[in-house]
């Protein structure tokens, strides 16, 4: 129990309070226990999947460098990767759980799927932070992008790109998982914007985000719709993107119609320096990676997370007020690669020219 909550008790049901004393003095102690906390501090980090670069290659490495910062270089984290099984996943968590972590950042596969396994880390005192999607049960804190501003940029984007053409053919919208909540946020902010501007032809929720999948559906609907009638596709990320783009040069087309994309992924900055790929949306992983360690490390301490949420919440199906922070994305184009993904270090300029992409770099300015 909460002091507050404890003390209210107090003073309208003395008797009662007689009977729970242990109980009380239990959950003092825990609280007091976390708030003292001096020794290091173990948190528990679980990724969806190694399908989409951005986990492995930017979440992890980001995490675990601000945890170190955060805590002199003592704090440790303790890694597992679902690989796009929720069923793992919650395994993952009774592992960690077993294993007395502090606190647990979590990216779930299925935001459902793991309420039962969030409900198992609180009950065992370790507070818990959604990452990246709005896990259901009862979490602590919770930080990602915008979600359905992604999609009104992806949106926009598209439909300016578009231009007078807009109602000329059709677009075929491949949007990600029915079990990522975010798929369904992303779905929303675009339609926000594409609904009554252009005739969506396909419309597919990808299984598992996988470009596989999505390269089957983009050849689907090339054939129910015939090549010469698709203008564009929306799509919710750029692995799938890249599974679309293949589909649309097996299929023979001589102009790529603008395909959208989502995470900044290396190939698909390359591709759109090639003119392969429109754009996608530059989410800043070093932003969302070190507000969630923050928010570990301070619940971990038994701290309010006031100043680094500044009072915003969200509210999730299951839990009311969650604490928040939600990190601002940019529509990212040919124009603006230099002034993201190379100014915030995600990428060199090497990394990205390496190749046959070098006199495409040559050609955009970039040196």
């Amino acid at each position: 129990m909460r002091r507050a909550a404890v003390a209210t008790a107090a003073t309208a049901m003395a008797v009662s309070l007689a009977a729970c004393g242990s109980a009380k003095e239990s959950g003092d102690k825990a609280e007091a226990s976390k708030s003292d906390k001096k020794g290091p501090i173990t948190v528990g980090l679980l990724l969806p999947e190694n399908e989409t670069a951005r986990y492995e290659k930017f979440d992890k490495p980001l995490i675990e460098k601000k945890v170190g910062e955060l805590t002199d270089g003592t704090g440790k984290v303790v890694y597992a990767n679902a690989k796009q099984d929720p069923t793992l996943q919650n395994q993952q968590v009774d592992t960690m759980v077993t294993n007395k972590i502090d606190v647990l950042i979590v990216d779930a596969v299925d935001f459902k799927a793991i309420a039962g396994s969030v409900k198992k880390a609180k009950e065992a005192g370790i507070p818990v932070v959604a990452y990246d999607r709005l896990a259901e049960g009862p979490i602590d804190a919770y930080t990602s992008f915008d979600n359905e501003e992604v999609g009104r940029v992806q949106g926009k984007a598209l439909l300016d790109k578009l231009g007078s053409k807009a109602s000329s053919g059709d677009i075929v919208m491949m949007n990600g998982a029915i079990t990522d909540p975010n798929a369904a946020q992303y779905k929303k902010g675009a339609l926000s914007v594409l609904e009554g501007k252009v005739k969506i032809g396909k419309a597919y929720d990808t299984k598992e985000w996988k470009p596989v999948n999505a390269n089957s559906n983009m050849e689907a609907a090339i054939s129910a719709l015939g090549k010469d009638k698709i203008i564009g596709v929306y799509s919710a990320n750029d692995g799938m993107a890249g599974g679309i783009i293949t589909a649309l040069k097996g299929a023979g087309f001589s102009k790529l119609p603008p395909v959208t994309g989502q995470d900044a992924e290396l190939a698909a900055v390359q591709r759109i320096l090639a003119d392969e790929q429109f754009m996608s949306v530059y989410k800043s992983y070093p932003q969302e990676a070190a507000t969630a360690a923050e928010m570990a490390v301070a619940l971990a301490k038994g701290e309010k997370l006031d100043s680094i949420t500044k009072g915003n919440t969200v509210d999730s199906s299951t839990t009311k007020k969650v604490p928040s922070v939600l990190v601002p994305v940019v529509s990212l184009t040919k124009d603006n690669i230099k002034d993201t993904v190379i100014k915030e270090g995600i990428y060199t300029t090497g990394e990205i020219c390496a190749g046959k992409y070098k006199a495409d770099c040559d050609k955009a300015g970039l040196k």
